[in-house]
């Protein structure tokens, strides 16, 4: 096709997630209080662990770096689509569709990898205890961390390539509440064949391999720790518990839409939903929040605060009478 002879699309129209405006009021306001669930429940966690000298370890640093993620990976759409429930029509520019990919791709790309980091340190911590203080020490702990970002923008960068030089010059219409890669590529005035094989081989060699990574650590500590004693064995079934609930939870869905990726299924939203809403909220219940070392960390930091509160009033009590 003759590029030259089409003008390139200016913005994309997002069909969100119905055309009820009975449910779009009722989705508005869920979604408003899940989103403000999301963010303070991540920022506690991140708080609690810069405040509390005991959890700054390899583990509770990864955690609060992982509540970071989960909240840029709530926030590069679901304001957008809170904002979409009360307004018509649901437009995004080109720009900001190409930043919501990009974005996407470096906070999910991320998370994989930062959970197979942290699927690592709890295999050095149960299957090699003697050794944990020395294998991962702070600069392990911080080439880990800084290691799942720039492979995140590395992988986004690499996705970004397929889509944002392709010729969009007629349909803009996008069956989602954001801008979906797997679809805003299929808009594309030309044959995307090429572009949409290399970006299912992009993100499933990257999905592949840390699951993969994922279930080899998991199975290794459990074998490992079953070999030396109950009480071992009831602590990594404890540790699997939640990483492999929140592995289930990220990954089930990503596994689900790129096994029929190029496909428009009404099931995919509710999966994308699940994947930027439900699994930052849950992350921190599952991982922290049921951690005993957090939850006391959580109640002197509440302690403290009150105390705080209660001598200053204090304070201020003394200082009228005093006037």
């Amino acid at each position: 096709m003759d590029q030259g002879n089409y003008s390139r699309v200016d913005e994309f129209v997002l069909l969100g997630l119905c055309s009820s405006w009975e449910l779009q009021y009722f989705f508005f306001m869920f979604f408003s209080f899940l989103y403000i669930a999301i963010v303070l429940g991540n920022l506690l966690i991140v708080f609690t662990v810069i405040s509390e000298p005991a959890l700054h370890t390899p583990m509770y640093i990864m955690l609060s770096n992982l509540s970071v993620l989960d909240v840029f990976l709530a926030t590069y759409a679901t304001p957008k689509m809170i904002h979409d429930f009360l307004h018509e029509p649901k437009t995004i520019s080109f720009e900001g569709c190409m930043a919501q990919i990009f974005l996407l791709h470096v906070f999910a790309g991320g998370e994989m990898v930062l959970l197979v980091a942290m699927a690592y340190d709890r295999y050095v911590a149960i299957c090699k205890p003697l050794h944990y203080a020395t294998v991962m020490n702070s600069c392990k702990c911080t080439g880990l961390v800084v290691g799942s970002w720039v492979i995140g923008v590395m992988h986004s960068l690499s996705q970004l390539a397929f889509t944002v030089n392709l010729p969009f010059c007629g349909p803009n219409i996008v069956d989602s509440y954001y801008c979906d890669l797997t679809l805003v590529i299929k808009l594309a005035c030309t044959d995307t064949y090429v572009p949409e094989v290399l970006m299912l081989l992009d993100s499933g060699l990257m999905g592949m391999t840390s699951f993969l990574l994922l279930l080899i650590s998991y199975t290794v500590i459990l074998v490992t720790v079953r070999r030396h004693s109950s009480a071992g064995v009831a602590k990594a079934r404890s540790t699997l518990t939640a990483h492999i609930t929140v592995v289930t939870l990220f990954f089930g869905p990503c596994i689900f839409i790129y096994a029929w990726p190029f496909s428009n299924l009404p099931v995919d939203k509710v999966f994308s939903v699940f994947s930027t809403v439900f699994t930052p909220m849950l992350n921190p219940l599952i991982y922290t929040l049921r951690n005993k070392e957090v939850k006391s960390a959580i109640h002197k930091l509440k302690t403290q605060y009150v105390s705080s509160r209660l001598s200053s009033q204090f304070s201020l009590t003394q200082l009228d009478l005093l006037n």
